[in-house]
């Protein structure tokens, strides 16, 4: 009987550390409390521990921690600081709602939140807030995503006023842009000054730079993650804006209260109305009939409904669409003969994409979504004229030409975290690929001709698996480390590659990390492209069995540093390397009709790239914004240019500068300016030129006169020297906008008044340089400049 209490202790003993050993789980989603709106890369903690994690694109979480009294907390930007204490003794499913700050400045921001950008293992990514779009000042009026994101370091605009981006050395096609999970194959509208992302519409942007985790893949450069808005569960809601080129237009509300919603938003530019009677008045003081304009619409859509806290299926869809249209008709009579000259031109091109989603919570700490996808990209353009004399039919001719490209496939992706130390995922994707890289007819409208010049179409199947582990390593290193695999089948030929994907993060002090990542990217599609303002004469075509995949290494190391919860500073030196390009060869362009594509380019060719870049960023308080800094050099080489010898890219700056400053004046106002310097643009421009043998020339004063044995005059051909290919530097670009917005309460919402001016300074940049004379008949290298000053306003609502 004495051994009973001696047992009972030792019992006692081991049942308290077997109880203090237990771990339970605390999973759920986070959302806003006003709009039962999911948000991603919420921080979730207890600052008891300091254990904690982050939610995933869906919003949900997963955190493991000891049996015990917790004090909960999630905090993300622009919400106030969830907190609540529990005794956590069982595994508990919660769903966490966030309150909508008022004031910005009262946001809590803990330095020991695991989404802090000194903590989180990613590095070269950016995470842009809508409302931040919204607030700087905007080109025509117009808040664009990418034209955003082109003031972020290691981002390079291309022509000025375009959305096009260039991302450490990379091509415009080495960008991936997913919306909602479904690739963009043209972000361009209105010759790419505008993007086809309708801030209204959206949710979350990411923008990852290098570093790629594994779940990413197919392109070299860049990934673009936009997410939809899911639709108000609570409440119908209602926004809109009228600006001088467009108006938008959004809806959303819950169909069935916190169960069904919907969202759906438009957008439409109306150049083509407000120009109609000036283009028409001018046709007839010429003595034509018809009309010429330009539109671009767009529309997001998205519904989703809950079945349960377990299971969820969203259906989203975009459709956007430009078009160009010139009709004409002239009359004329001549010896009793009447003429009449019918000519019909035009270019139309858009995406069309849909996802359907569904989401699933297998147990507490094993999230899945499964997808099935559809995207079209289609560029169009036709030319028709058609002569009647006399009422009667007499020569007419057609052209046109289709290029586009369509996707048809699913995806599966996993998230399972097993403990705070641990967070999985893996998953699979398939892509039915239908390419058309150009089909051309010309044929005469009485059928008499008809050539055809086809491009013929390749169908080609990729697919990619990958896994990886964002894991803790005691108290200081954090490593995201995984594989991806892919391949792509195209004419019997068989593309597969095995890439390694690092990046790792050491913990020097509560407020500074080191930061390292190494990626490894293949892609198996190509753009053919030889404009420079967003002309949608681009052309996507896949590796085949002539044109192999392209390829990159990229390293990055990095320093984090966090200053009292109000400022960060990030600074990232990167080197990559590029195989695999592909360009139009000399004197081949999109223009050169009647040969197939593969006949027009040189491939192989590599590509260096390297650089640094520092931002420094404050998100809290009256007066936000960043500065960002990029130095870096970008070289191409193919053996059949420039005699083999590497050449600057056409967007190398060796310097470019981004400063962004938004400053709260009170509630009712609040005033913003940016300001961009960048190194110009690498162009091949002639250095010099003489006449060919036996010619000479004379400077008369009003033009130079040729002499020769065959002919004279003002226009013979002259011989050119050039130094290099993209030899030449433009002048630096530089330029100052400014903006303030005005707001009101009113009894039905809100209004906001947006007044802006592009180029405040008035900055003649470059839009594209020619040789011409000057005003003494000497040959003179001039610019065009179409951006001057440009003032504007907008109206927006909310109800």
């Amino acid at each position: 009987m004495r051994r009973c209490p001696v047992l009972c202790g030792i019992l006692l003993i081991f049942l308290t550390i077997s109880l203090s050993g237990q771990k339970y789980t605390l999973s759920g989603y986070v959302q806003d409390n006003a709009t039962g709106e999911r948000l991603i890369a919420t921080s979730v903690y207890d600052s008891i521990s300091g254990k904690g994690t982050s939610t995933n694109e869906y919003g949900f979480y997963s955190l493991s921690l000891p049996a015990g009294e917790i004090r909960l907390k999630a905090s993300y930007v622009g919400y106030s600081t969830f907190s609540e204490t529990i005794r956590l003794g069982a595994n508990l499913s919660m769903n966490i709602h966030l309150e909508p700050s008022l004031q910005l400045e009262e946001v809590v921001v803990t330095t020991n939140r695991p989404g802090d950008v000194v903590r989180d293992v990613q590095m070269s990514a950016v995470h842009i807030p809508v409302k931040e779009i919204k607030s700087i000042p905007m080109f025509m009026g117009e808040a664009d995503v990418i034209k955003t994101i082109q003031l972020m370091p290691g981002v390079q605009s291309g022509t000025e006023g375009t959305s096009g981006i260039y991302v450490r050395g990379g091509g415009p096609d080495q960008n991936l842009f997913l919306l909602d999970g479904v690739p963009i194959y043209n972000a361009n509208h209105l010759f790419g000054f505008f993007s086809v992302f309708n801030p209204d519409a959206i949710s979350s942007i990411t923008l990852t730079k290098g570093g790629f985790p594994a779940h990413y893949g197919g392109r070299l450069s860049s990934v673009l993650d936009i997410r939809l808005k899911e639709g108000n569960m609570k409440e119908f809601k209602g926004s809109g804006s009228v600006g001088l080129i467009a108006s938008k237009l959004t809806l959303e509300g819950p169909l069935l209260r916190d169960k069904t919603s919907f969202i759906l938003s438009a957008r439409r530019t109306y150049l083509d109305i407000l120009a109609r009677p000036i283009i028409r008045a001018v046709n007839k003081a010429n003595g034509v009939e018809g009309m010429t304009g330009y539109y671009f619409y767009d529309v997001n859509a998205k519904i989703n409904h809950k079945f349960s806290e377990f299971d969820r299926i969203y259906l989203s869809l975009y459709h956007g669409r430009d078009r160009l249209y010139i009709n004409n008709e002239e009359n004329r009579i001549d010896d009793d003969t009447s003429y009449q000259t019918r000519s019909e031109a035009g270019l139309y091109w858009g995406n069309l994409t849909t996802a359907l989603r569904w989401n699933h919570v297998y147990g507490n700490k094993l999230f899945s979504n499964a997808s099935l996808i559809y995207s079209n990209y289609r560029f169009d353009t036709f030319d028709e004229t058609q002569t009647l004399v006399n009422g009667k039919y007499d020569l007419g001719y057609s052209y046109d030409y289709y290029s586009g490209i369509e996707d048809v496939g699913g995806m599966v992706d996993f998230d399972y975290r097993p403990s705070t130390a641990h967070t999985l995922r893996f998953g699979s994707k398939y892509l039915y690929h239908t390419f058309s890289p150009g089909i051309e007819t010309l044929e005469s409208t009485d059928d008499t001709l008809r050539l055809e010049f086809n491009s013929d179409p390749v169908y080609a199947h990729e697919f990619y698996v990958y896994g990886e582990d964002n894991f803790q390593l005691g108290s200081r290193i954090r490593a995201n480390v995984g594989l991806h695999y892919s391949a792509f089948i195209v004419r019997g030929k068989y593309y597969h590659s095995l890439q390694p994907r690092f990046s790792g993060r050491l913990l020097i002090t509560p407020d500074l990390s080191l930061k390292a990542a190494f990626t490894r990217m293949d892609q198996y599609i190509h753009l053919l492209t030889n404009s420079t303002i967003g002309l949608p004469t681009d052309i996507w075509v896949p590796a085949t069995d002539q044109t192999p995949p392209q390829r990159s290494y990229q390293s990055a190391l990095g320093l984090a540093y966090n200053l009292k919860d109000s400022w960060y500073f990030t600074l990232e030196g990167f080197y990559k390397t590029m195989n695999g390009l592909i360009d139009y060869s000399e004197g081949s362009s999109f223009f050169s009709y009647g040969v197939d594509w593969e006949d027009k380019i040189e491939r192989n060719g590599s590509g260096l790239s390297y650089g640094l870049e520092f931002l420094a960023r404050k998100d809290l308080g009256r007066i936000r914004g960043w500065v960002g800094y990029t130095l870096s050099k970008v070289d191409l080489q193919f053996a059949n240019l420039n005699n083999g010898n590497p050449y600057p890219y056409t967007y190398d700056r060796r310097h470019d500068v981004s400063v962004v400053v938004m400053f709260r004046v009170d509630e009712q106002t609040d005033l913003s300016a940016t300001w961009v310097y960048g190194t110009g643009k690498a162009r091949t421009l002639a250095v010099s030129r003489y006449a060919p043998d036996n010619y000479h020339f004379e400077n008369t004063g009003s033009g130079i006169i040729y002499y020769g044995p065959y002919s004279s005059g003002y226009y013979t051909p002259e011989i050119e020297y050039f130094k290099g290919k993209n030899a030449y530097r433009e002048p630096a670009y530089h330029r100052l906008d400014v903006a303030m917005n005005r707001h009101r309460e009113t009894k039905w919402g809100r209004q906001t008044w947006s007044f802006g001016v592009y180029n405040a300074y008035n900055r003649q940049n470059p839009f594209y340089l020619f040789f011409g004379y000057d005003n003494y008949g000497n040959r003179a290298l001039k610019q065009m400049s179409i951006f001057m000053l440009i003032p504007s306003i907008s109206y927006s609502f909310e109800f």
